[in-house]
Parts: C-alpha cells; sequence; structure tokens
C-alpha cells in the first residue's frame, strides 16, 4: 500500500445487496369483517377524510393490523363491540382500513397492534394496544374519556 492508497476493508463491493424474502401478508380474521358488515361500523379508507373531524362525539377507531397476522385481531374484534354497548357516552366505532391505519400509527406513533384510537375532533385522547382484561379496557377507556389519559395530542 502507498501513501495515497486508502486502506482495504473486510466488506466486499456488491453492485446490489441479496434480496430479503418478502414478508408473508396475512388476510384479516373474518370477525374483523363482520364488524363492518353485521354491526354497521364504518370502514374507513381515505386518511384524508377523518370522519371525526367536525364531529364532537368520541371515535373509537380499530387498527386491526392488515397483514400482520396477530392473534390478538380476532380478540379485539369481538370485545370492540361490547365495549361501545358497555361505554357510556356513547363511541362512534370504526375500522381503519390499510392506509387509515398507517396514517394513525404514524400520528400515535403507536407500534403493537391490535390497537384502539380514540378520536374526538382532531383531538386524540388515546389509544389501547393489544388484548387487555375486561376491567382494565374499562378503567383505561373511562380515563382517556375523562381526559386524563397523559398527553393527547392533535392530529395534523
Amino acid at each position: 500500500m502507498t501513501d495515497g492508497d486508502a486502506p482495504a476493508t473486510d466488506i466486499p463491493a456488491t453492485d446490489s445487496a441479496p434480496a430479503r424474502p418478502a414478508k408473508p401478508v396475512f388476510p384479516l380474521p373474518p370477525v374483523v369483517e363482520r364488524l363492518t358488515t353485521q354491526h354497521g361500523y364504518p370502514r374507513l379508507d381515505d386518511p384524508a377524510a377523518g370522519p371525526w373531524r367536525g364531529d364532537d362525539g368520541t371515535w373509537v377507531v380499530f387498527l386491526p393490523g392488515h397483514g400482520k397476522g396477530n392473534g390478538e385481531t380476532a380478540d379485539v374484534a369481538v370485545i370492540l363491540p361490547e365495549l361501545v354497548r358497555t361505554v357510556r357516552p356513547a363511541l362512534t366505532p370504526a375500522v381503519a382500513g390499510p392506509a387509515v391505519e398507517r396514517a394513525l400509527l404514524a400520528r400515535t406513533g403507536m407500534m403493537s397492534l391490535p390497537a384502539l384510537v380514540f378520536l374526538r375532533g382532531d383531538t386524540l385522547l388515546g389509544t389501547i394496544a393489544r388484548v387487555r382484561d375486561w376491567q382494565d379496557y374499562l378503567e383505561r377507556i373511562a380515563t382517556i374519556l375523562s381526559g386524563d389519559a397523559p398527553a393527547p395530542t392533535r392530529l395534523q
């Protein structure tokens, strides 16, 4: 090696890195579709629409984890209608399509799915990720709806 030469590296030069195998995409459990077909929850597919904006009511948007194959998704889909019936004041439920799910995940900073996102107008009231026991859901929702949940933020 001469004075002007760069030191050798242990990493061989390649034109392209080896391709990673694609992650498998799993369908949602049928019980998620029943939320829209049997219970009449709207499916939100347009992230720009934000139907909770300008609404004084409280929305709970179910983020099922599109393509993830999480076993808890079916459990939350079964629990959600019971929560909506039990919690007062009334919640307006909806199911996020893939694009809305990505947009809400980006805005909430959440990582765990499935999740419930609580919104009023442009205000994010709080979130609940994964399956919880019944009493934990009720306590967390009461805290979220009372405004005592930590650091609610405004959606963009």
